[in-house]
Parts: structure tokens; C-alpha cells; sequence
């Protein structure tokens, strides 16, 4: 199990592996102590879940594709609430046994997933080093006189090291990216507001995002699937605009870097970057350098500003009360919020939005922005002896993502001289991160590296082509007369399904025009030949999809239908009867072309 994908972990329930099996063989591995786990669950406990899962199962109907996380375990960061696991935030004066799991956990495991444990941090998830917790350092996977990066710290680490398949963090300034770049794996630093944020000790609740770790870009949007919601309960929540789904990069996509890149005196950092950058032009983009000094002006509002006041306002009582339990280098960050007034704050908003103005315009120029996700390695012994200087210079390129409102993506880039990682992070608009994953699955594909600090390789990819359904929603794949400007679309509306996106079936599949249906239908047929047909996918709310079933007539059928990516989703079939004086036009690909060469006006 160690180091296995979420595709992994699900290929082995497909071929009769049990969750109870694996997952109990999972907890009995753990290596004990380890920094990186402030709370682990025990037997018991898995077995309360795993029964909640086989409810679950049997609800779904015993069809695995209803929950996509089906028996994958993961982690969360310990300012994330998990009913039965305390929550600390790596200050035990601080800790509470939370009765509800945090929004964004519920979603999870509505998906099937299993929480194994809560991961160490920087305290109050103040810090990008890894260093600032009472349980331990998290050293960093690859070197261990290194630092992981924090404020996530321990989440970083459990995934690098293969032991679940992703795990949660939050980022506010870089906490979500810096440890993803120091431990060689991914860091999805969402849109803020994609996941709810309730249930999450808050570090600047308006900047801070729930952040996904992951060994691929794969498993890190099948998490981003399942957990982006509009979440009611949290005032900052916001809805995933419906063009978001289907966005990518260009081919040759026009990339921004800095001009003048500061690496701290790291020369391998620095031959690293310009490697990669030189790399993405050898495959098709246009890197243009550009000056980021308007950045520095932004990142400086974060700590030297009034948005600092923002961490003292998350725990004011505590600290308050409790001045003695904060780690000293934490206290002395956010008591810094005591020099600040109201009028400094309504004065940060101000110049802020003068400065997104500026960065705004600034980005248009460009399909997204490259940089290093770190501009160096420090060792713990460094960041010990010079603590808040050193943590400011790991931030350089992440501290302004946040404050801006864009989505950010860390990916690994290569292995320097000295046997350390080296990433880069992808930073566009709000809700691009689907589309900077589907970019850097590319990319991570071409740089060869191996699998977070497991030494395995990454497996062959397969392309980001949808996304996933929300737990809420049953994925749907049409192809005749309920496509997009189509006579039985209305009935997709109407039931408020949302369109994802045009894609194709498996290469396996037969297009028949049946014979006297009202409006004309295709049918569509699985065969041991055949070819790729064009359709769409639609998300239907899971409480409008029994009446929209009733709805299809004999002799089509709603069954399971293979796209060619291999993922499997609900969709139209036909049985055999119905394809009596039927048509094969396979030949076309789809039903819009076969219309078309009958000089139809309908069009998809």
C-alpha cells in the first residue's frame, strides 16, 4: 500500500481487496512516534467507519463510481475539525474535542473516504517552516536536516512518504505550497471560498483556504471534486462558476516569470528554475519575464500590515488568556496586531485594492504566472537561529497569491545536484486550478521524477478530461436528443443538471439511429469493436435523478458507460430489441454529425 494513488487504493477494491483488510493493515504500519501525526485513529474507531462505509456501499447500491473515494484513506491538518480526534492546532492549551466534522471532511467521507489521523503543524498555522509545534519537527522526507515547510507541515510529509494517497492543509501565505515544493509532490492551493472553510481553526479567515497535497495532479483534483462546494454555513463560502469545470491552458500556453528571481544565494535553486523554465519553452510556451516588485507590495500587507491583526482576532480570548502557551515566535507574530488600529485596516483594504487593480492587469497578459515555490532549502538548524527572516524568504513567492484572490498549483520540477526537490507553482485567476492541474499533470509527466520520497514511479497518466461529480449530483452521458440544443435537452434543465463538458466514449462503442422514435434518437451499443462517440456529461441533482430515469423510454436505458479516459458514468444504452430496423452511423462519430448529414438544423 505504501505510496499508492487514489486509483490504486481503488483498482484493489475493483479486484476484491476489502477496506477493513488494508486499512487495518495501514494503522498497524504506521511508524511509531512519528512529528508528523499529533493524533492517529484507533481500531476501534476504523471499525465504527468502516461500517458507516458499508452503509454507504449498500445505499449506493454496491456501485463504487456513486462514491469516488470509496475506502481511500487520507489526512487532515489539526486546525481541521474530525469528530472523535481532538483538535489542537499544535497548541495543547488550545485543544477541543470537535462533536462534527468540518464541512469539507463531511464531503469526504460522504465520498467514501476514511480519515486515519490529524497531522502536526506550525502552531495556529503561523509559519512556513515546520518548526513551530509542541509535538515535534516534521522533518523534511527527502533530507532530514532540512526543513518540510509549513504551516502543513505534517500533512506534507504523510503524503510524500506514501502513507495515504493525499491529505488536507490550509494556506493562508504559502502553507499549502512550500511544503508541497520542499517534499517533491503536489500542493493544490484552491480559489478562496472553493471549499468551506467551517470547522477550520482560522489563521485570516478571508484568506484562508483549505489546501490539497497529493503525489499526482490526478488525485489532487479528485479531492478538489469531491470538496468544492458552496457551503451555506460558512459566510465566505462561494459556488464553483459553471465554466470552471471545463477550462485549460492553451497548447502553447504564454507564461509571466520574474525578472529578477531572488534565490537567497542558492545557486542550485536557481540553475533548477531557469532548467525548468527552459523546459517549458522546449515544449511550447512562451515565458516572458516580467517585473515583481508590485508582489512585495502586496505580500507586506500580510505580516507587516494590518492583516496580522487578522490571526490575533482567530484566537484573541485564547491568547489573551493563554499568552504563556503560544510558542514565542507565533506570540511574537501575532501580538504584532496590537499596533494596528481600525484605521490601518480600512487603509490596507484600500491600498490592496489598488494593488489588485494593478496585479489583475498585470496577469491578463498571461495564460498564468511561473515561480519558484521555494527559493531555497534551509536546514532546521538555520531557520532555529534566525526564525522569522528565513521563514520570510521561503514565502517570497507564495505570501501575495492569497491577498490577490488567485488559485495557485506547486508542482516538482526536478531533483538538484544535492539530492533536494525543486518545484515551481503555477499561479493564475480565481478558479483556473483545475485548468493549471490539467497543465502540470503534463508537465509532471515529462520531468520524470519519482512519487513524493517513495522512489516509485509516477504512473502513466491519464488526461484530467472531467470533473468529477459532487456527492450531491449523479454524473449522466448523453448522446442524441438531450444534447445541447437538442428537442429533449429541457429535461435536463429543468431538473437544474449542469452541464461539464463534450468528451467522447471508450473506443468500443456502437451509434445506431433507431427506427420510428419521436423525437429521433440514437442508441447506443457496447461491442467487442467499434468507436470513440461524441457525447455530453451532466451533473443531475441525486433528487431529480429517480423522475428523470422514469422519463426514458424503452428501449433505451440508463446503464454504466465507459469514456475514453476509462473512467466509467451513468448513460444512455439501448437494449437489443430496440435496434430492429435501427441504422448503424457509427461511421459519424456522434448523433450531431449523423443530423447534419441528413441537412438538419439541429446542433449540439
Amino acid at each position: 500500500m505504501l505510496g499508492w494513488t487514489i486509483t490504486e487504493w481503488q483498482n484493489a477494491y475493483r479486484t476484491g481487496a476489502k477496506p477493513a483488510e488494508l486499512l487495518a493493515a495501514l494503522l498497524t504500519s504506521l511508524p511509531s512516534p512519528d512529528p508528523a501525526w499529533i493524533s492517529i485513529i484507533d481500531q476501534a474507531a476504523l471499525s465504527a467507519r468502516l461500517a458507516q462505509l458499508d452503509a454507504q456501499l449498500k445505499a449506493a447500491g454496491g456501485d463504487l463510481t456513486l462514491l469516488p473515494l470509496y475506502g481511500v484513506p487520507f489526512a487532515a491538518k489539526d486546525n481541521i475539525d474530525v469528530a472523535g480526534l481532538p483538535t489542537t492546532a499544535a497548541c495543547p492549551a488550545f485543544a477541543y474535542a470537535p462533536t462534527k466534522n468540518a464541512t469539507i471532511i463531511q464531503r469526504l467521507l460522504d465520498a467514501g473516504a476514511i480519515v486515519i489521523g490529524k497531522t502536526n503543524l506550525d502552531q495556529f498555522a503561523t509559519g512556513l517552516v515546520g518548526v513551530r509545534s509542541p509535538y515535534g519537527i516534521p522533518t523534511n522526507t527527502i533530507n532530514p536536516e532540512y526543513v518540510s515547510g509549513g504551516s502543513s507541515s505534517g500533512s506534507a510529509s504523510v503524503v510524500a512518504r506514501g502513507i495515504v494517497p493525499f491529505s488536507l492543509g490550509t494556506d493562508t501565505a504559502g502553507s499549502g505550497r512550500v511544503p508541497a515544493g520542499l517534499n517533491n509532490i503536489i500542493g493544490l492551493k484552491p480559489t478562496r471560498g472553493a471549499f468551506s472553510n467551517t470547522g477550520v481553526v482560522p489563521a485570516c479567515r478571508t484568506l484562508d483556504c483549505v489546501s490539497v497535497f497529493a503525489t499526482t495532479n490526478e488525485d489532487a483534483v479528485a479531492v478538489y471534486d469531491v470538496a468544492a462546494a458552496l457551503d451555506l454555513s460558512d459566510g465566505l463560502s462561494r459556488a464553483i462558476p459553471a465554466e470552471a469545470k471545463s477550462k485549460s491552458l492553451p497548447a502553447k500556453p504564454r507564461f509571466g516569470i520574474p525578472a529578477k528571481p531572488e534565490f537567497y544565494g542558492d545557486a542550485l535553486a536557481e540553475k533548477a528554475f531557469f532548467a525548468a523554465i527552459k523546459q517549458l519553452e522546449a515544449q511550447g510556451a512562451t515565458c516572458v519575464a516580467v517585473d515583481f516588485s508590485l508582489f512585495d507590495e502586496v505580500a507586506a500587507l500580510l505580516y507587516d500590515g494590518p492583516w496580522v491583526a487578522e490571526r490575533y482576532a482567530a484566537i484573541q480570548a485564547f491568547a489573551t488568556a493563554h499568552e504563556a502557551d503560544i510558542h514565542p515566535v507565533v506570540r511574537d507574530i501575532i501580538f504584532k496586531a496590537k499596533n494596528f488600529s481600525a484605521a490601518d485596516a480600512f487603509n490596507g483594504i484600500y491600498k490592496l485594492a489598488d494593488l489588485k487593480r494593478k496585479a489583475d492587469v498585470l496577469l491578463a497578459q498571461f495564460d498564468a504566472l511561473v515561480v519558484p515555490t521555494a527559493p531555497t532549502h534551509y536546514k532546521i538548524s538555520e531557520l532555529e537561529a534566525e526564525p522569522v527572516k528565513l521563514n520570510s524568504n521561503l514565502g517570497k513567492y507564495t505570501n501575495f497569491v492569497n491577498l490577490l484572490d488567485w488559485s495557485a498549483l506547486a508542482v516538482p520540477a526536478s531533483m538538484r545536484a544535492d539530492g533536494l526537490p525543486f518545484g515551481i507553482t503555477l499561479i493564475a485567476d480565481a478558479w483556473q486550478e483545475r485548468a493549471l492541474a490539467v497543465f502540470a499533470a503534463q508537465w509532471h509527466q515529462s520531468t520524470g521524477l519519482k512519487r513524493g520520497a517513495t522512489g516509485l514511479a509516477l504512473a502513466p497518466s491519464a488526461p484530467i478530461a472531467t470533473i468529477a461529480a459532487s456527492v450531491d449530483m449523479i454524473r449522466v452521458a448523453v448522446v442524441g436528443a438531450h444534447l445541447r440544443g437538442m428537442p429533449l435537452n429541457h429535461e435536463l434543465t429543468s431538473r437544474d443538471a449542469q452541464f461539464v463538458l463534450s468528451t467522447t466514449s471508450a473506443d468500443n462503442y456502437l451509434l445506431y439511429a433507431l427506427a420510428n422514435t419521436k423525437p429521433p434518437k440514437p442508441g447506443l451499443v457496447r461491442s467487442t469493436s467499434g468507436s470513440a462517440i461524441k457525447l455530453e456529461l451532466w451533473d443531475v441533482p441525486s433528487a431529480a435523478f429517480g423522475s428523470f430515469v422514469a422519463g426514458v423510454p424503452a428501449p433505451l436505458g440508463i446503464g454504466t458507460v465507459t469514456l475514453a479516459d476509462g473512467s466509467t458514468v451513468k448513460g444512455f444504452i439501448c437494449e437489443p430489441s430496440g435496434l430492429d430496423g435501427a441504422r448503424d452511423i457509427t461511421e459519424f462519430g456522434g448523433w450531431a454529425a449523423y443530423l447534419a448529414s441528413l441537412n438538419t438544423t439541429a446542433k449540439p
